[in-house]
């Protein structure tokens, strides 16, 4: 008769806490980053409305890209928990290092593009009211603080489907 244990050093009980530290930090961080980026380029956008309030509409793009931020936080907690979820109870240390860094990675680099976003869409959009020829340089600026996001993103969907699939090192005969 085979008994079976669990194996605490490569599975202990506590690590599915990192898990959802990597959640909650990837969703908080992008929030953050969301709500500055949001806040900093608004902020641009009522004072270049009062200066050519016909221009104003258009001038809220840096408040959109700098919504759809908290989004990617919101898709690395769905990728994580789903991965979670179909681990069950036993969640290898180094399966939830990856979603601890996978969460880091979404958010820290949210946060920096929300930065990069607000200051640029604060200044581009005052600028733009001045001289709307700008539209577009102020346009590529925010394109390319929007890819820092998607440079998190695309590395944590990687380290979330990372990992060892050649059998449950959890269990040990």
């Amino acid at each position: 008769m085979s008994t079976t244990s669990r194996n605490l050093e490569a599975c202990p009980y506590t690590s599915v806490f990192y898990s959802y530290l990597g959640i909650a930090c990837g969703l908080a961080f992008s929030c953050l980053g969301s709500a500055y980026g949001t806040a900093k380029s608004g902020k641009g956008v009522v004072a270049s409305g009062v200066m050519k309030p016909s221009a104003a509409m258009k001038n809220t793009l840096p408040v959109i890209m700098a919504g759809i931020l908290g989004i990617y936080g919101l898709i690395n907690a769905i990728v994580t928990n789903t991965s979670l979820s179909s681990l069950g109870t036993e969640v290898p240390l180094f399966r939830s290092f990856a979603h601890l860094a996978a969460g880091l990675c979404t958010g820290l680099s949210a946060l920096a593009a929300g930065i990069a976003i607000g200051v640029t869409g604060n200044a581009g959009v005052r600028a733009v009211a001045r001289k709307p020829k700008l539209f577009v340089v102020m346009l590529l600026t925010l394109v390319f603080g929007e890819a820092l996001a998607l440079y998190g993103l695309i590395i944590a969907l990687i380290l979330n489907f990372s990992g060892s699939n050649g059998g449950n090192i959890c269990v040990q005969q």
